[in-house]
């Protein structure tokens, strides 16, 4: 089942859409050519909300924690059998 479609009057800059013309595939129409570009652009702007919400989180997180040290030298001992305790 398809979406519902909603007719709008977009007004293009004459190079763009020249341009726009000049790239789509033979048989794809240009609507379905604008609805490819927005959907990829809003995913694209959903990605970047995301990571600004993820990068909040983490520096609201370290405010409140304080900085804490990386476990990577650690993990790399451990797994190189420095520092074992068995």
């Amino acid at each position: 089942m398809g979406m519902e479609r909603e007719a709008v009057t977009i007004r293009f800059p004459s190079g763009l859409l020249e341009t726009a013309k000049s790239f789509k595939d033979g048989n794809e129409s240009f609507n379905d050519l604008v609805i490819d570009a927005v959907e990829r652009e809003l995913r694209r702007r959903k990605g970047i909300a995301a990571h600004q919400r993820i990068v909040a989180r983490s520096q609201k997180i370290k405010n409140r924690t304080d900085t804490q040290e990386s476990s990577i030298d650690l993990i790399r001992n451990l797994r190189e059998g420095k520092e074992r305790r068995d």
